[in-house]
């Protein structure tokens, strides 16, 4: 691929940071909110700091691995081509699908009241439909396109959440945001952490542009740990504005636009119409970095013979099937279904594909580097959030719980009947750096 057609450092950075804010800092505020109350700034350190524990084996093993499949190929390198690898694989390229589901359905709950449209299927499903459409031309120009998109739009979001942060500093009331260290609140805390935890996997997007990136060896480990750095940033201080201005009461009941509300006791109503546009904003971003993560996925996997060859009939970005049916898929759950739970579903998915790539990591560190001790720990602290996270789903949302348990069977039957259909054995090769196969 040419230079200049390459995504750049900072447009990779970028990516990243966009689907992680738009994911996260706007859909899911109020209810972290709920769990861990006055301790939600130290609930996003938290967070932050589970997931620079994947971070390191995905910058070691990113920098060495390109490749756009980003985590299966990390897994397919450690743990060879198997059942499982399949099964994962289907699960990781869904869980894209049901994210821009979830960014689909939160543009349109933004969209509509504030263009005073009254929310009716027929206005959500337009707006729905004509969101999809033009990301899908979008992300058709390729993904020098795509980066610098996603630069302009973060720096705009970025700048609005800025005023936010700043408008909202010097009104902090200090005996709002005193942490409690009693063991209730330690337990809220623990667990809104597990929740924000899930709202850092954007990150992962940087190893699903790798091929297209310039200079990847060098760039991949510094776009993970720099995208992270900058979201919990944006994350503790945003909390400690939010929480410092509003009660917890109020950010509870307005839990859907919390920080949209939590704006107007310092900027009026046009903070409350400046942080709605930065929703918009970051959602479209979070769909823009989602979709196109989702589309190499869908490609990369089809290459490599992870799902199946319709995916990989014609060349990506002249005529793709993969980004075609990724957003169709999408946009068919959005108009469909209910999510809520589905979300919640993939939550656990990824992290359980966050553990497969420690556990690789683990055992390819011999040959690209990292500290086995370090890197155990790691796997044994995601075995402990995926945990924690089925309790809660078990306590909070059992349709929830059982359907993570049923939708890991179904894609594993599914897997395995694809593979015995096609006649197609297990492929004993491992990938090489740089992505090759050898």
């Amino acid at each position: 691929m040419p230079k200049n057609q390459q995504i750049t450092l900072f447009e990779s950075i970028s990516m990243a940071v966009g689907t992680m804010i738009g994911a996260s800092i706007f859909s899911i505020f109020g209810v972290g909110a709920r769990i861990a109350q006055h301790n939600l700034p130290e609930a996003f350190v938290l967070s932050g700091l589970f997931a620079l524990l994947v971070a390191y084996s995905y910058a070691k093993l990113g920098s060495e691995i390109v490749s756009n499949a980003g985590p299966i190929a990390f897994i397919i390198s450690g743990i060879g081509d198997n059942i499982m690898t399949g099964t994962l694989s289907v699960l990781m390229w869904l869980s894209y699908v049901v994210s821009i589901a979830l960014f689909l359905k939160g543009f349109a709950g933004y969209f509509l009241p504030l263009c005073h449209i009254h929310k009716t299927p027929l206005a959500t499903g337009l707006v729905e439909t004509g969101l999809v459409a033009f990301f899908i031309v979008l992300n058709l120009f390729g993904g020098k396109t795509v980066g610098r998109a996603e630069l302009y739009v973060v720096i705009g979001k970025l700048t609005i959440l800025g005023i936010f942060i700043i408008g909202g500093f010097f009104s902090i009331k200090s005996s709002l945001i005193k942490p409690s260290f009693d063991p209730p609140h330690i337990k809220g805390t623990v667990n809104a952490a597990v929740i924000f935890f899930l709202s850092y996997m954007g990150f992962g997007l940087v190893t699903n542009a790798s091929e297209n990136m310039l200079n990847p060896r060098r760039n991949v480990p510094r776009a993970i740990y720099a995208s992270i750095a900058v979201v919990m940033f944006v994350y503790v201080s945003v909390a400690l504005v939010a929480v410092g201005n509003l009660s917890i009461a109020d950010l509870m009941k307005y839990q859907e636009n919390a920080l949209a509300v939590a704006a107007r006791p310092f900027l009026g109503h046009f903070g409350f119409l400046l942080i709605s546009i930065g929703a918009l904003l970051s959602i479209s971003s979070a769909l823009n970095a989602t979709l196109y993560g989702g589309a190499n996925i869908a490609y990369s996997l089809a290459k490599d013979g992870e799902l199946p060859e319709f995916f990989e009939r014609k060349i990506w970005f002249k005529s793709t099937e993969g980004l075609y049916i990724t957003g169709g898929l999408g946009l068919f759950f959005a108009l469909l279904f209910n999510i809520g739970e589905i979300a919640s579903i993939t939550s656990v998915i990824f992290t359980v594909i966050y553990i497969f790539v420690i556990v690789s990591h683990y055992r390819l560190s011999d040959r690209y580097g990292g500290n086995k001790i370090f890197i155990a720990g790691s796997g044994v602290t995601l075995t402990a959030v995926v945990t924690m996270i089925l309790i809660y789903q078990w306590q909070t949302q059992k349709m929830a719980f059982w359907g993570s348990i049923i939708t890991f069977l179904t894609a594993l039957i599914i897997e395995y009947i694809y593979r015995l259909a096609t006649k197609r054995g297990f492929k004993k090769q491992e990938m090489g750096t740089n992505g090759d196969s050898h």
